[in-house]
């Protein structure tokens, strides 16, 4: 089964705890639920966050959510001049049997403009996004 890498990026209202893990959770939820992804095909995640982001590991969200056993990653992004302030991106390491083609990438927010080619997902219902990840961190 081949391994697909899938991607999204978004920002963080502020340099908190709280705003790191709401935006990363919010995020990684959209992935896994965009692409259908089980806990057990991932084999690996990496986190990045822009430098002004340091308050917390957004890989914690992936923990919360069950992914106890996924070798997980976290580091900055190159620091370069003008670029998208705030912003935390995932590249998650998927075994699937999906074509590249129909993996389906998520950028949100201001994190929009890095990849606006990719930014067509049908409008998010939140509350219901929410629900979903209250019930995947309770098991």
């Amino acid at each position: 089964m081949p391994c697909r890498g899938v991607r999204g990026a978004t920002t963080a209202d502020s340099n908190t705890r709280d705003g790191i893990l709401i935006a990363t959770r919010q995020l990684l939820a959209l992935i896994i639920r965009q692409n259908e992804i089980a806990t057990e095909d991932v084999a690996s995640a990496v986190f990045t966050t822009t430098r002004d982001l340091n308050a917390e590991f957004p890989a914690l969200v992936a923990r919360q959510l069950g992914w106890l056993d996924v070798p997980l990653l976290c580091g900055h992004e190159i620091d370069v001049p003008g670029s998208l302030e705030r912003c935390v991106r995932i590249l998650v390491h998927w075994n699937t049997g999906k074509s590249q083609q129909d993996v389906t990438h998520v950028y949100l927010k201001g994190a929009i403009v890095l990849r606006p080619d990719l930014s067509n997902l049908p409008p998010v219902d939140w509350e219901d996004l929410e629900r979903w990840i209250a019930e995947q961190m309770k098991e």
